[in-house]
């Protein structure tokens, strides 16, 4: 009797039936792959305001001051900027874009496992013309209320320009809350105003109402209201993606892009659910119609990508598992002995 090919037949079309979920929706951006062999650590995303179909990143720690912009359409380098004013950075870990055009960049992360006792946020106007340049950025000193944190996540608040850092710890993540300005003459103590779990990146959405948080097996979005992140959150189908490290959404707020570290890693697009009452992307935020037969246009143009979600596949792989495994005891019991 045939019974475990089939149970294992079986199992592998569980697997491959796994429904794709949002992120096979028809109007799926493809995502696309950074191909500078400079960034083989990318840690931080923020897409562009002024120019369609650009993001910002940055490596982790030990490269130097630099970001790039990547073009979505082609994944190539269009520019490479240079910040000077500032220290060596230490661990380079978000880059986030404020309502006042300017990018911010979150030196935050700590690999002496939250022992420094200050970390920093570079602040520089993002560029009108892409083009490799040399920039002269302000410097801010960051510390915390309640003793030094190891983070990985920077988030500025696309309508009060308010900056957050999730801090990254599996026993007491928190969201930390900076001062309503940004000075250079102290330092800026940040303040925890939720607990969290442990998260590698966010983004808020770019009409200011929605906060998505990522880690390496999960994100979530929460509602935001009055400064503060609202419930528990929802579940988001992100992909599954090894040292999952960014995140954040498309300038016109209709997708989120899930990036990872390795050279040539892969940004992925998961579509973003319509939300009640959600307004409109704030002025400036909303990605400008690519002009025809441009390189932005034909990444707007490309289909979908099926990426599903990394734990409903582990759980249909487990349900598959468990299948084989009673197949194996039925067969077992039904072989005579010799």
């Amino acid at each position: 009797m045939r019974l475990l090919p089939t149970l294992t037949a079986c199992s592998a079309a569980l697997v491959l039936a796994v429904p794709a979920g949002p992120a096979a929706a028809a109007d799926t951006p493809s995502g696309f792959t950074i191909t500078d062999p400079r960034i083989k650590e990318s840690s931080g995303l923020t897409a562009s305001r002024i120019h369609p179909g650009v993001y910002w990143t940055h490596n982790d720690s030990d490269d130097g001051p630099y970001v790039y912009a990547v073009d979505s359409a082609s994944g190539r380098t269009v520019a490479r900027v240079t910040l000077t004013g500032i220290g060596r950075p230490r661990d380079v870990e978000a880059i986030s874009l404020g309502p006042d055009g300017q990018l911010y960049v979150g030196d935050v992360g700590d690999n002496k496992g939250g022992t420094w006792d200050h970390v920093w946020i570079y602040r520089f106007p993002e560029p009108k013309v892409l083009a490799d340049a040399t920039v002269r950025a302000e410097q801010f000193t960051v510390t915390y209320a309640d003793g030094p944190r190891n983070a990985e996540a920077l988030m500025v608040h696309p309508v009060t320009g308010r900056v957050y850092i999730a801090s990254k710890d599996e026993n007491k993540g928190g969201l930390y809350e900076g001062p309503s300005r940004l000075t250079t003459g102290a330092p800026n103590v940040f303040r925890r105003v939720a607990d969290l779990p442990w998260v590698t990146d966010g983004a808020f959405s770019p009409d200011g109402g929605a906060l998505t948080l990522r880690g390496y097996f999960f994100a979530r979005t929460w509602a935001w209201k009055d400064g503060r992140p609202v419930g528990s959150g929802e579940g988001v189908a992100a992909p599954w993606q090894g040292q999952a490290e960014s995140v954040t959404y498309t300038a016109d707020g209709t997708a989120l892009m899930f990036g990872a570290e390795g050279a040539g890693s892969r940004v992925v697009a998961v579509p973003v659910p319509a939300r009640a009452g959600a307004a409109p992307a704030p002025s400036g935020g909303t990605r400008a119609p690519a002009r025809p037969g441009s390189p932005a246009a034909a990444s707007e143009t490309q289909g979908p990508q099926d990426k599903g979600s990394f734990a409903k596949g582990a759980l249909v792989l487990a349900g598959g598992t468990v299948l084989v495994m009673a197949g194996r005891r039925l067969v077992r019991r039904r072989t005579p002995k010799a």
